[in-house]
């Protein structure tokens, strides 16, 4: 599972136009899910990220996590994050999981996610989406749970 994570000003998607998901400060997340991923990792990518030490404290350092701002997130489905562009000139998905295996596990992810006492915001599962952003600092970490 791979999540990109960036720190927002504010984000929000559309599908065909219309507004499906918006917040304010905080992070704009792109989940990929791999073939062979499970709710396991799901568990991990959602702790790691809460208590990830995006935002600066009093002293310049990036000490606050999202929890401590209470700041908001906006989740969307990537799977291209599994997009493998060593080979030829079109990229492969084949690491990517089907429809039917990433839905149930991108589901888990926002339930996880909508335990905790933040704003939580989300795309539409294999739509064809617009994400509008405004990136804070800019700030952009890969969260990768092979690693």
């Amino acid at each position: 599972m791979r999540l990109l994570i960036q720190r927002v000003l504010r984000a929000e998607v559309f599908v065909a136009k219309e507004s499906k998901g918006s917040i304010g400060r905080g992070a704009l997340l792109f989940l990929g899910i791999h073939r062979e991923d499970s709710p396991l990792q799901v568990e991990w990518l959602v702790e790691k990220f809460v208590h990830l030490r995006l935002f600066a404290g009093s002293d310049g350092k990036m000490d606050r996590s999202i929890l401590d701002e209470q700041a908001e997130v906006l989740v969307v489905s990537q799977f291209t994050l599994y997009g493998e562009c060593s080979k030829g000139r079109r990229p492969d998905f084949f690491s990517a999981a089907p429809p039917a295996v990433a839905l149930p596990l991108y589901e888990l992810f926002l339930s996880k996610l909508r335990v905790y006492p933040i704003k939580v915001e989300s795309g539409i599962f294999k739509a064809h989406m617009e994400v509008s952003l405004i990136n804070d600092g800019p700030v952009t970490l890969l969260v990768d749970t092979k690693s």
